[in-house]
């Protein structure tokens, strides 16, 4: 157990996660004897070398346990500190890595000498950081285009610690750009200050320095993400500031005014006399040191310990997904309760109705018309993903999967989308193929489907040798208007099942929409259609005991070529085309044949995107399989009551 006597360091969420046990939080002195008598507590915990540590160590003295010190670790979280709990720390028995004047245990990991497994992890890690772009925040976007040759200079906030213990002042900063204009002049010199500083929070030393005037000097004032400079420049100047650490990844030249933890080891410039307990390193010892024996991980999607390999992948996979379309997005009339949702999708951008950048691209629900004044504007529409949730839509099930065209729509057979050029044009490098081939097998074992509701008591008739499923449609749905050139309704697509079929065994299941209720349809047609009417029914339990699926262009067709069962198509779903299915109205532009894996890679990996229901942050698809799996094993009264209400909702609340 370990004890923790500062308000504000027992309100850090996953500390007991990444400290590897209990945690007490007490302030009344009298009882911590009689805990530390008991050999029940393993240490204190103290925020750094912040005025708020003298307390806590205190306390450790007096019972005779090791203070730990902690601190935010190298790559922190998306947004700073204040908005969002830290994902990963630094513990420290013996000093903090900041505080130059004392040994740390970061120093003691970087004297020590690397084996042959321990030097190709440190690079391995390098080669990660810099292939996903990652700092220590991961918020900002990238950087204004940068002309000619230029190097960079990092301020700090004022009387920032790192700077106090780093034994740097005032003063370093100044000497720090004067020698950046001297040792570099025919370089543009970039000032680059803190993000606190930017957002008003804080001061810095450089933001109204005197060679700001100079004509080289250019002081970043916007919020630039750390790497998109650090690509392009020749050179790092720095204090104290995490950003030289940064740079020594990115194999630049760091000169540094002061003393940081990286500095007086070998690997950059210092204008400081090293400590004594310093030695030289090589890079790989201090990545090593730095990001795997002094930093704890903690993963934001199951909240348990990882290792840095996996918090370093998690923040490149949000920069990347942040950063796929512009900076600001108009948004167009979109269902009111689907804005809910909207800002996790398109996290990175900001959402404007009112949008006054005539360049802004325009997002709009499915294939809602986008207004006259904005045709000119490219449309990104938004739907539904082919594995959505643990639950209807239209019980306001949170979705866990849209998709995000940027061309069309993937049901609106008339025109490409984003997910038809995937198929016809790109090439699926292996390592996505195998994830295909895994999500295949998964899906089979598992059971999940779009929605992943319904009963599975349906048993196959026996002694039936041919079992045809028909998955009922919303026969206003998008998907028929769009994707179904002939065939619009429910009873002519099951005139031609028979037809086609006569001695087949016919089995129609209801859409889950109609059958709820919540969508307009006839919960039953004409008898002589079909031999057998199913309704609250799980999907993949049926598809696991029928023989063949016949569709306009459910998803249910998809669901059957993932689990091996012939479909046949009436329309034109977004599945067919691609030598898998048998078409009754063939798609023209799709030529190429693919493989099954090819299309669940493309369908389900590279088209859509995943939102984690644990973290609110993107995700891969197979963790929101992890994630509907633990919904579905936890479905309570409470849940089924919450469904009831809001259909009832629905019904009141106009969309």
């Amino acid at each position: 157990m370990f004890l923790v006597v500062s308000p504000s360091l027992n309100k850090l969420k996953n500390l007991s996660v990444l400290v590897g046990g209990s945690v007490l939080y007490m302030r009344v002195a009298k009882y911590f004897p009689f805990l530390a008598k008991n050999g029940a507590l393993l240490g204190v915990l103290a925020w750094g070398n912040k005025p708020s540590s003298v307390y806590p160590e205190k306390v450790a003295i007096r019972l005779s346990i090791p203070l730990i010190r902690v601190e935010d670790g190298f790559v922190r979280s998306i947004f700073p500190g204040d908005q969002e709990p830290t994902l990963s720390l630094a513990f420290d028995e013996i000093g903090i890595y900041y505080n130059s004047l004392k040994i740390s245990q970061l120093d003691y990991y970087a004297n020590r000498k690397l084996d042959s497994l321990m030097a190709d992890r440190a690079e391995s890690l390098r080669v990660l950081w810099t292939s996903v772009s990652v700092s220590k925040y991961n918020h900002s976007r990238g950087a204004r285009d940068l002309t000619g040759p230029s190097v960079l200079v990092i301020d700090q906030t004022k009387d920032d610690a790192s700077v106090q213990y780093g034994q740097g002042n005032e003063g370093s900063f100044g000497k720090m750009l004067r020698e950046a204009l001297e040792s570099f002049p025919e370089h543009t010199i970039l000032v680059k200050t803190h993000p606190e500083v930017i957002s008003g929070k804080k001061k810095g030393y450089l933001s109204h320095h005197p060679l700001l005037a100079e004509s080289r000097v250019v002081l970043l004032v916007e919020d630039i993400h750390p790497p998109y400079l650090l690509k392009r420049v020749d050179a790092v100047f720095c204090v104290t500031s995490q950003v030289g650490f940064e740079a020594l990844l990115w194999g630049k030249p760091v000169y540094c005014f002061g003393m940081p933890f990286y500095a007086g080891r070998g690997l950059t410039i210092d204008r400081l006399p090293a400590p004594s307990f310093r030695c030289p390193c090589t890079i790989e010892q201090l990545i090593h040191s730095a990001l795997v024996d002094y930093c704890r991980y903690v993963d934001p999607e199951t909240g348990e310990r990882c290792d840095p390999e996996r918090a370093i992948s998690w923040m490149g996979l949000q920069r990347k997904m942040m950063e796929r379309f512009g900076a600001t997005l108009k948004v167009a009339r979109f269902p009111r309760w689907k804005r809910l949702h909207l800002k996790k999708f398109f996290l990175g951008s900001e959402l404007v109705e009112n949008c006054s950048d005539p360049d802004a691209p325009i997002v709009v629900w499915g294939m809602s018309n986008v207004p006259e004044g904005d045709r000119h504007r490219q449309v990104i529409r938004v739907e539904d993903g082919f594995i959505r949730s643990a639950g209807l839509g239209v019980d306001l099930v949170a979705p866990q999967s849209w998709v995000l065209d940027t061309r069309g729509i993937y049901y609106d057979s008339s025109k490409p989308s984003d997910l038809e050029q995937i198929l016809q044009f790109s090439e699926i490098d292996q390592t996505t193929v195998e994830r295909g081939k895994a999500l295949i097998e998964r899906l089979c074992k598992v059971g999940a489907t779009k929605y992943n509701v319904g009963l599975r008591d349906w048993v196959r008739p026996p002694n039936r040798k041919r079992v045809i499923l028909v998955p009922g449609q919303v026969e206003s749905d998008a998907s028929v208007r769009f994707g179904s050139p002939k065939i619009k309704t429910n009873a002519d697509l099951l005139a031609e099942v028979r037809g086609d079929n006569p001695d087949a065994w016919i089995v129609y299941k209801v859409h889950p929409d109609v059958a709820s209720g919540m969508r307009k349809g006839k919960r039953r047609l004409e008898e002589d259609l079909y031999d057998e009417v199913v309704t609250d029914q799980d999907m993949h339990h049926m598809l696991m005991q029928v023989d063949e699926v016949h569709t306009m262009t459910s998803l249910a067709g998809f669901e059957g070529l993932i689990r091996g069962k012939r479909v046949v198509c009436y329309g034109q779903p977004f599945y067919c085309g691609w030598g898998l299915t048998e078409d009754k109205e063939p798609v023209a532009r799709r030529t190429r044949p693919r493989s099954l894996p090819e299309l669940v890679a493309a369908a389900l990996i590279l088209y859509p995107t995943y939102v984690s229901s644990s973290s609110g942050y993107f995700t891969s698809v197979e963790r929101v399989l992890d994630e509907i799996q633990l919904a579905r094993a936890e479905v309570t009264i409470l849940q089924r009551v919450r469904t009831q209400i809001s259909r009832y909702l629905r019904f009141m609340w106009r969309f």
